[in-house]
Parts: C-alpha cells; structure tokens; sequence
C-alpha cells in the first residue's frame, strides 16, 4: 500500500517514466523504479527518486541533452532529489565487472553537489550495485520486468566494490556532511555481505545495531539521516563501525 508520504515522489516518477519514454522511443526496453520508492524505506525530504533505464543500442547526443533537461526540470514530489541511470540491453543483460555506463544524471536538491552528469562511461563498477537492486527490488514503470533485462550480478562483486568504499571513507571520517550517508551504507553492505539481501539505509542501520547494539555511530546517523541534519557522527565511532565491517567482509571473502 502507498503511503501519503511516497505518493507524491511515486507520480513524479511515473510522469518521469513518461518523459523518457518519449525521448527514447522505440529503442527503449525499460524503465524501472528502484530505491526506497520500490523496496521500502523511503523518507520524504531524504530520499531519490532511483530508475534504472534499459535501451538497445546507444544514446544520440540529443537524446542525452534532451534526459539531462528532463532532470533538471521535472518536479519530484516529496523526494530529495533524482537519479537517472542509462544502460544499454547488452551491459544489463551480460554485467561484467566494471559495466559500461551509457548516462548517468543525478539531482540532488540541497546538496553541495546538486547537479551531476556522466555520459559514456566505458568502466564504472559501481554500475554493479544499481543493476543488482533494481533485478532485485525494482519494478517496470514502462517495459520489461527488471528480471527479464538484467542478469544476476556475482554478489562477491558487489561485495568487493563495497570494500572499495570502505576503505576511502576510512580517511574521511571528518567529512560531516556525508557522514550519515557513509554510516548507513556501511551498513548496507555488511548487511548485503551477511546475508545477500539489498534493504534501505534505516533497515540495514537496524539489522546492524542488532548484531551489535554498541555500535553508536549507527545511532548518530539515524539522528543525522532522519531527523537532525546538524546533529554530528563521532569521527572515532565512525571509524570503528569502518573498521568492523572491513573486517568481517575481508573474513568473508
């Protein structure tokens, strides 16, 4: 059931689907909607509208221009922001590990960053994740069911590139703005290593505290991330939850 919360953000996207539709045109396979908006979790004000596009063959320059004022113009409803990623039907259908990025546009309303673009990427292995949430939470808001477009993804892939992650956020435990964002998903991926399921941040901050209720930097976080924006993440207690989840993972490679 749709909460009054997501119904904006969940109109915006399917007016979104819409617009890319009619920018792609036949050479479109799917638009899915992952993220919170299809799995759960989502806050209002904190969380992206997340699609995942699906096309044969490459984008046009117009039509990139074309996605990228789409973006940048369209309404999101009650979400925080907007992030588009654009795939071809051979990478999503054979992933390997640094996937080729057709389009990558990303809004981020109120953020220092606010607007990003990336176009024709020939490696980026942090594409590996978006597939893999999307084949496993995401649902068709035009096109194909995710699972019929995007092949599994090795999950000791994901894995190895959420390593990646951890080991840089470890020297930028002082950076405060981005500090919940790196608590939770920290989280998220001991979760994903653990137990092999994708979940959203304030699920994967649950599941952790209850592996590990002395966790605090987890706590801090949720206070950051839902209610607090000023409130601040103990650098130390960050690195400690870091340091905790390096560990297991490395132990489970």
């Amino acid at each position: 059931m749709v909460s009054v919360e997501e119904l904006p953000a969940l109109t915006a996207a399917e007016r979104l689907a819409d617009s890319i539709a009619d920018i792609v045109g036949a050479a479109l396979r799917s638009v899915i909607l992952h993220g919170s908006l299809s799995a759960g979790g989502f806050r209002p004000g904190r969380s992206d509208i997340d699609v995942l596009v699906v096309i044969d063959g490459h984008l046009a320059d117009a039509q990139a221009a074309a996605l990228e004022r789409l973006v940048r113009e369209a309404e999101a409803g009650s979400a925080a922001g907007i992030d588009v990623h654009v795939v071809t039907a051979e990478v999503a259908g054979a992933p390997t590990r640094a996937p080729a990025l057709e389009l990558r546009i990303g809004r981020y309303d109120g953020s220092s960053v606010e607007f990003e673009v990336e176009r024709g990427v020939t490696a980026s292995p942090d594409l590996l994740a978006e597939l893999s949430m999307a084949r496993a939470d995401g649902r068709a808001l035009r096109g194909a069911a995710p699972r019929e477009v995007i092949a599994p993804v090795p999950a000791d892939w994901i894995v190895d590139r959420g390593r990646h992650w951890l080991l840089a956020w470890r020297s930028l435990t002082d950076d405060a703005e981005n500090a919940a964002f790196m608590v939770l998903t920290a989280c998220r991926i001991w979760r994903f290593m653990v137990d092999n399921v994708h979940c959203a941040k304030a699920q994967a901050a649950k599941w952790a505290l209850d592996r590990d209720p002395s966790l605090t930097a987890i706590r801090q976080a949720i206070q950051q991330y839902e209610q607090d924006p000023a409130s601040v993440v103990d650098e130390r207690d960050m690195a400690d939850l870091l340091d905790r989840v390096l560990r297991e993972t490395a132990q489970a490679r």
